[in-house]
């Protein structure tokens, strides 16, 4: 047989000439609420119901949401990463983690909202979805480690997914000489020089003051000692860099002190790259300036104009050697596309054709880990069977 629940004894209390049982209890504030009843049973019921509430209410008011968390684990981190890092960490966590889980709270989350939560990441590039795999699993093991929730909804998700991203080339001799020759004069041909042949991340080249550079040594040199980055369009520079690694001096060729000797000579700046008024570029100034680049290649491109206030989409196909039908200074002379890091990429790339050891590879590119630097040197060392062959049959006696 099933057993009986006991039912207290309750007072009764006469309202509006009817009787009531009643039972008084305390709330999650610690104040005394007075429950009634037509019967015991009706009571017990309800005071069961209000404990539950109440608990529930003390563990709500005890186990924050994920915004509040995320917000606090990003305060948290503010004291010992690069402003641009918080930044970068702002951002992914506002879209890839507030904005699916934010209302929700840490206790509640399950690994299967993990998992959704990931799904937009898991569709861009290997790179963010990396970064926002990292987040969410520093943040929940965070709130574990802090005993903020029991178990970690995190501990099996996976660290594979985004989309692959393309095997970085670098430029050939003949697309640099084309590169050059096409943009020769206009403003993007310093920013092209420093990347190609100083190996400069974007944000060393327009970080770049002239008080850095010094050609007037016996070996030209430049040294990176800053960093640009932007806050809503609006450039900052920074004295911390990336890594300490990023801090080095470069010696510079000869065909680069030569073109930075010329545009010292007409700079009215204290910064390598400016803009009109002498200051460092905003982001959307340095995507202009890209654009010279980008306009004479023969890249299908697609541009919005305005006719009689209709939005109407334009997509022209460029044909090589042919001149832009509405710039008459503008010729399609490049069948390839550039990126501002393909620039940096054909940089080390030249130095491992030309048997620079490894470590000093790794030094003059500023990186921190050596990894960085063999995984890119086996790349591109030995991924030439015809070029092997010779070592492979000289080590086996053939």
């Amino acid at each position: 047989m099933a057993k009986r629940k006991a039912i207290p004894k309750y007072g009764t209390v006469m309202l509006g000439g009817i009787e009531y049982y009643r039972t008084r209890i305390e709330d999650a504030d610690g104040k005394r609420v007075a429950l009634y009843g037509r019967t015991r049973e009706e009571l017990y019921d309800k005071v069961e119901e209000a404990k539950r509430q109440i608990e529930e209410c003390s563990f709500r008011r005890e186990t924050p949401t994920v915004k509040e968390y995320c917000e606090k684990w990003l305060l948290m981190q503010s004291a010992h990463i690069r402003a641009t890092t918080l930044l970068d960490y702002t951002s992914k966590v506002k879209n890839y983690i507030i904005k699916p889980l934010g209302h929700m709270y840490m206790a509640d989350v399950t690994p299967d909202d993990i998992k959704l939560a990931v799904v937009p990441a898991a569709k861009k590039s290997e790179s963010v979805y990396r970064s926002v795999n990292m987040l969410m699993k520093c943040i929940f093991y965070s709130a574990w480690d802090s005993h903020v929730i029991d178990e970690n909804p995190t501990e099996k998700l996976s660290a594979k997914g985004g989309v692959p991203q393309k095997t970085k080339e670098a430029l050939t001799d003949e697309q640099v000489i084309l590169l050059l020759d096409s943009i020769k004069g206009l403003p993007p041909y310093v920013f092209v020089m420093l990347g190609l042949y100083a190996g400069l991340r974007r944000e060393e080249i327009l970080a770049l003051k002239w008080d850095c550079v010094f050609l007037d040594v016996e070996a030209p040199y430049l040294s990176v000692r800053r960093a640009w980055h932007t806050e809503h369009n609006r450039p900052v520079i920074l004295t911390e860099l990336k890594t300490k690694a990023a801090s080095r001096d470069v010696p510079l060729p000869k065909c680069l002190v030569e073109c930075l000797k010329e545009a010292k000579e007409k700079s009215t700046s204290e910064y390598v790259v400016a803009n009109s008024e002498g200051e460092p570029l905003s982001y959307t100034q340095f995507k202009r300036v890209w654009q010279y680049i980008v306009t004479r290649s023969t890249k299908e491109r697609t541009y919005v104009r305005y006719v009689n206030g209709e939005k109407i989409k334009h997509t022209i196909s460029p044909v090589l050697g042919e001149v832009a039908p509405h710039n008459g200074k503008v010729t399609y002379s490049m069948d390839f596309q550039v990126t501002p890091h393909q620039l940096r990429h054909t940089y080390i790339t030249n130095l491992i054709y030309a048997q620079v050891d490894p470590k000093t590879v790794q030094y003059l590119a500023g990186h921190e880990n050596s990894k960085i630097t063999m995984d890119i040197y086996a790349k591109v060392k030995y991924n030439k069977p015809k070029e092997l062959a010779a070592v492979v049959n000289g080590a086996f006696g053939q």
